[in-house]
């Protein structure tokens, strides 16, 4: 039916998503398509935006976050959050039950039980049945206010709307929690970007909500449910059960699981149930709560300190050692480096509760054959790494197909290279995972030497999304470093004029501040000079890198995979066209002397008058050449203070041993 005008039809509209969005994220029964959803939801947007003055902080438009705070601000919780007493053994859930009635002077009590879910434990405030603040549990009486936050979790609603009125006041304690396939989801793409993964999806919802830029937390599959009415305007239900059926009637979403048990033997019955269906349920959960349903009842018996007398947390005992891999992802370093990871259904090993374990490599996981779906023995290597340890076998499984690598990154798409026994991500001047380590690496004085790009302000870079690769560099504005952290006009003033300045650049410090694999300060000096410009490097073949003096198989193999992957190229380019300037190298004077042509040199430990790149200068000015290593082919070993196992390597091979006097003096003319 049409709807007369705009405010009627906003109305309608809120009152249509509203219900769409309590079946899809509360009751898992969606009635329409996701299009058609999203049909609606944008004619939504549309009409707020044309009419601002009807917008109001309940919609369903309201939800994708703000602007970040400096600080999460504290608030008095209305009633206090009590945390409950924990039992893990039968005998004490017995005890438990003659307490009760021993107290209450009565031989019948009737208890409701319901899983008790692994999540945060947060207040929910509404007025006039809307959403008003929302805060963490805090220590129990005082909290942090993550309204704003809470606002973000789509199964949370935002104006009860439910088969009953709602009273004008209501305060409800609930649970914010994470599915554990969305909780799978961010974990493999957090591992995948070569950032720490979250233990457990406790943890995930913790860190999530608790976010200063509720965006970030808008971004995370976070979900609710509540169990308790803590304060409300007006008569309260007159037992638990009721008081569950009025908060589901107003809109809220409740534990489906649960039930009314009228003998302690029902809710060891119901422990015993819920534990059996625990390793199926979509969340999870660490035990069951088991609560005097009377709520009068409840009252009378009141609370301790910390925790009610009425209630207690029926707990599981905890998976130890023994798991299932339910994916494997590949962590990209931040050097490119492509390492294997397990993703597991969580499991407590040494007192630790641990998601993931190292694969290390592909060899690795072909040796130990562990496939997805696998069920697998951790263990915590040197009580810290988490690694699998063995598979272990289940009679009847069907196994999946053997786990490859990928040939492309996962977090780029560039094509992936193998080196060995690791495989790594040809795109390392535009891959996120190593985009922080990569701009560090191209502004460090030894490549573009660019003053004033530390870490911190490469990593609020990176994360306000203002560089993206490399070339970005070029395109920054004075305006938007005045919006980091740290930055007034003299300082943005600065880094302006040395990214400015660090346009003109030597091909071999380019060549050095791209990170190529392999490629150090020596080998970048080694092509400047053979090639002489950027484009004849770009375009040479893995032939003709062979053919240059001390670049070898793995040195060639690494420079044809970084200039054949067209992310590479594409930011080169777009380099030149922000206005880098690629000097060739200089023209060089024959030496002097070539006193120390056909001589190879290895340092080891620290020279009191020289820097490890002056003497290696020195040296090469000469005509000789300087290694890293120590073999049979090597000339001389000058050793510094505190030397290292070199040493000890030239001595069995008797290669001759200079100080650094002795060196000074073979180094300097005549």
């Amino acid at each position: 039916m049409p709807h007369s005008t705009p405010e009627e039809r906003i109305a309608a509209l809120r009152r249509e998503i509203r219900h769409h969005d309590h079946l899809y994220y509360t009751k898992d029964r969606p009635e329409i398509s996701d299009a058609e959803y999203d049909r609606l939801f944008r004619e939504l947007v549309e009409l707020e935006t044309a009419h601002p003055d009807l917008l109001t902080s309940d919609s369903p438009t309201q939800r994708v976050g703000a602007p970040p705070l400096d600080e999460l601000s504290k608030v008095p919780h209305e009633k206090p959050m009590l945390s409950l007493d924990s039992i893990t053994d039968h005998e004490d859930v017995l005890a438990f039950d003659q307490r009760m009635k021993r107290e209450l002077e009565t031989g019948h009590i009737v208890y409701t039980a319901e899983p008790k879910f692994d999540g945060l434990s947060v207040e929910l405030v509404y007025d006039q049945g809307r959403f008003v603040r929302g805060a963490t549990r805090g220590d129990g009486r005082v909290g942090e206010d993550v309204t704003i936050n809470l606002r973000t979790i789509r199964s949370l609603p935002l104006q009860l709307s439910g088969n009953a009125a709602p009273p004008s006041h209501l305060v409800v304690r609930g649970e914010v929690y994470m599915r554990l396939d969305e909780f799978q989801i961010l974990n493999r793409r957090m591992t995948e970007r070569g950032e720490e993964a979250f233990a457990n999806p406790r943890n995930a919802a913790a860190g999530s909500l608790r976010q200063l830029d509720s965006r970030i937390t808008a971004s995370r599959p976070l979900t609710l449910t509540c169990y308790d009415i803590m304060a409300l305007a007006g008569q309260a239900p007159a037992t638990h059960w009721d008081e569950l059926e009025a908060l589901a009637a107003w809109g809220l979403p409740v534990p489906e699981h649960r039930r009314r048990c009228q003998s302690i033997e029902e809710v060891l019955s119901f422990q015993q149930d819920t534990d059996a269906m625990r390793d199926s349920l979509p969340f999870e959960i660490d035990g069951v709560v088991v609560k005097l349903d009377r709520r009068d009842w409840q009252d009378q018996l009141g609370s301790k300190s910390r925790s009610p007398r009425w209630a207690i947390a029926y707990k599981f005992a905890p998976r130890k050692e023994i798991t299932v891999i339910q994916d494997i992802a590949v962590s990209v370093g931040r050097t490119g480096t492509l390492t294997p990871l397990a993703l597991l259904k969580p499991v407590e090993v040494g007192g630790v509760t641990i998601s993931r374990a190292t694969l290390h490599n592909a060899d690795e996981v072909a040796r130990k054959d562990v496939r997805i779906g696998d069920t697998v023995k951790v263990e915590r290597a040197g009580d810290v790494i988490p690694a699998i340890a063995e598979r272990v076998p289940v009679p009847g499984e069907s196994r999946q197909e053997p786990f490859v690598m990928p040939d492309h990154c996962p977090v780029c798409g560039s094509a992936v290279a193998r080196e060995g026994a690791y495989f790594y991500c040809t795109g390392q001047t535009v891959c996120v995972a190593q985009l922080k380590g990569a701009i560090e690496h191209f502004a460090s004085k030894s490549a573009l030497n660019i003053e004033g790009l530390g870490k911190k302000t490469v990593a609020q870079l990176v994360e306000a999304g203002m560089v993206r690769d490399l070339a970005d560099l070029y395109s920054l504005t004075k305006e938007q470093l005045l919006t980091l952290e740290g930055f007034a006009d003299r300082s943005a003033t600065l880094l302006m004029e040395s990214i400015e300045r660090s346009k003109a650049v030597s091909l071999e410090r380019l060549l050095m501040g791209l990170g190529i694999r392999q490629v150090g300060q020596h080998i970048a000096r080694v092509l400047a000079k053979q090639f002489g410009t950027l484009a004849r490097l770009m375009a040479a073949t893995q032939e003709e890198f062979l053919q240059v003096r001390e670049i070898g198989p793995e040195i060639s193999a690494s420079l044809t995979s970084f200039f054949s992957e067209a992310r590479n190229r594409d930011v080169i380019d777009r380099l030149i066209d922000r206005g880098l300037m690629v000097a060739p190298p200089e023209t060089e004077a024959t030496p002097a002397s070539q006193s120390l042509a056909g001589k190879t040199f290895v340092f080891t430990g620290g020279l009191a008058g020289y820097s490890r790149d002056q003497a290696k200068q020195m040296v090469e000015q000469q005509g000789g050449l300087v290694s890293s290593s120590v073999s049979k082919k090597t000339s001389y070993v000058v050793a510094g203070t505190d030397p290292g196992s070199k040493l000890d390597q030239a001595q069995k091979l008797g290669v001759q041993i200079l100080t650094e006097a002795e060196f000074t003096a073979l180094v300097t003319p005549a």
